[in-house]
């Protein structure tokens, strides 16, 4: 989806410097560089090298130190996924995965810091010092068959389910790649040699700044609906363009997501959300007919802006101020602040006229609580927060300034002070008085309790 120059966009980075070689076998410089080997890994896969020099500084030190031990042990293994793509375009990865031809029993006989998760396909967590862990995943087959792909490009049509509903079958590197969801995020790095490998062509679309499937793009979103919100989300936080074809099957397919799993929904919406560009997604979300499945209640109200009396330019102006804090202090706002501010404006019309703002919010919120699986946590504190905006407002907070909801109730109250475009000195006075009377901190909410082991999450 190629948007108009906005000067309220930022520049795209300066991408690093890398050659794309029609020919690797041919071009390749000597054993003192890449040993023999590596090609005969991959023969008669598809593969095109690129030699690509990294900066090391930036690579995850402790990632390194475990693709170089699988290689030591004989295994394959290579940094995978969102945080090649992201080095690549000039950006911090938020986290690096690696994958290998190594079995979890491998990985885990190799490194004493190691644990094996997840029951229908398993995974190995590698342990380190400060909570950090990273992800070791063993190579996997695509879930569409060979034999069906060709006939389902010419048809797509054809077959009425294409859901994935197994995914867990152990593969090659080539077979791994190809059943990613978009192009540029398909690339390996072997750090040795210093090349991506690039099965997929995913290096043009680096080079062009563009999103594409890896195949046809109306058979992978009824493979996973949910791509749709991924190829949202990376199309707003990366600053890239998504190409026409991959664009209409995001319209004609959007009524995919209603099969989507709930939680995994929710919590891409969130991911929308929180990595600093709220604004863009939203736009694309509502742009392409997704919000209308997923939030019809917002799709709506955004739809009859001239009735809304100014709320869909607050919601819109909103999400530019999380954007701006997120960016001004390095991390995601609260999700409940996130997603409260979401439905911020929907809800308060749907309260304006009720005595009963908690019933009113309840009732405007339980089916979006229905569809996309929104956890009681939040679901429950943002009915409260709600009922006592007109406090806050009154600069009377009461006993709530003594529990866990003042917080993100005062946060939720200067986003809606700016997006009015009126001082939020009034909420850090209030924030100051809260601190004072508590102590010398905000109260908090008890930390969720961790589980022993995860599924398996989708790659950023």
């Amino acid at each position: 989806m190629r948007r108009q120059k906005n000067s309220t966009f930022p520049d795209p980075p300066d991408l690093p410097s890398f050659t794309i070689e029609e020919d690797p076998e041919a071009t390749h410089k000597g054993p003192e560089q890449a040993p023999p080997a590596a090609f005969e890994r991959h023969a008669n896969t598809g593969l095109r090298r690129h030699d690509v020099t990294l900066d090391e500084a930036r690579i995850d030190a402790d990632a390194a130190k475990i693709v170089r031990r699988l290689e030591r042990a004989g295994f394959q293994a290579y940094l995978v996924g969102g945080c090649v793509r992201d080095l690549l375009l000039g950006g911090k990865p938020k986290d690096f995965d690696i994958a290998t031809s190594a079995r979890p029993e491998d990985v885990r006989a190799i490194f004493r810091n190691c644990r094996i998760i997840g029951r229908r396909f398993r995974l190995a967590h590698v342990f380190f010092s400060g909570g950090k862990v990273i992800e070791v995943a063993t190579f996997r087959q695509k879930p569409v068959a060979e034999m069906l792909e060709d006939e389902l490009a010419a048809a797509p049509e054809a077959i009425d389910d294409l859901l994935i509903r197994s995914d867990n079958v152990f593969g090659e590197a080539h077979e791994d790649a190809l059943r990613r969801d978009f192009t540029i995020n398909a690339l390996f790095y072997d750090l040795d040699r210093q090349q991506v490998l690039d099965w997929c062509g995913g290096m043009a679309d680096i080079s062009r700044r563009a999103i594409h499937t890896i195949g046809e793009p109306a058979i992978r979103f009824r493979e996973d609906p949910v791509r749709i919100l991924r190829a949202i989300k990376f199309a707003a936080r990366l600053d890239l363009g998504i190409t026409p074809d991959v664009v209409d099957a995001m319209v004609a397919y959007r009524d995919e997501l209603a099969k989507a799993a709930r939680p995994r929904v929710f919590e891409e919406i969130l991911r929308l959300l929180r990595a600093g560009a709220a604004r863009r997604s939203m736009w694309l979300l509502w742009e392409s007919g997704a919000m209308a499945v997923l939030l019809p209640e917002l799709a709506a109200f955004l739809d009859d802006h001239e009735g809304t009396d100014g709320g869909a330019n607050r919601f819109w102006q909103k999400l530019r101020a999380i954007d701006e804090k997120t960016a001004r202090q390095g991390t995601p706002l609260d999700d409940i602040v996130l997603f409260s501010t979401l439905l911020h404006e929907p809800i308060l019309e749907a309260c304006a006229e009720e005595d009963d703002k908690i019933a009113a919010a309840y009732e405007f919120l339980e089916p979006i609580v229905e569809r996309i699986a929104v956890p009681r946590r939040i679901s429950d504190i943002m009915r409260r927060i709600i009922a006592i905006q007109p406090r806050l407002e009154a600069g009377r907070p009461g006993r709530f300034a003594r529990t866990e909801l003042i917080s993100p109730a005062l946060d939720i109250f200067e986003l809606d002070l700016i997006s009015r475009e009126r001082s939020t000195a009034f909420v850090d006075e209030m924030r100051a008085r809260v601190i004072e009377e508590n102590g010398g901190s905000f109260p908090t909410r008890s930390p969720r309790p961790v589980r022993a082991s995860r599924r398996r999450r989708h790659h950023t």
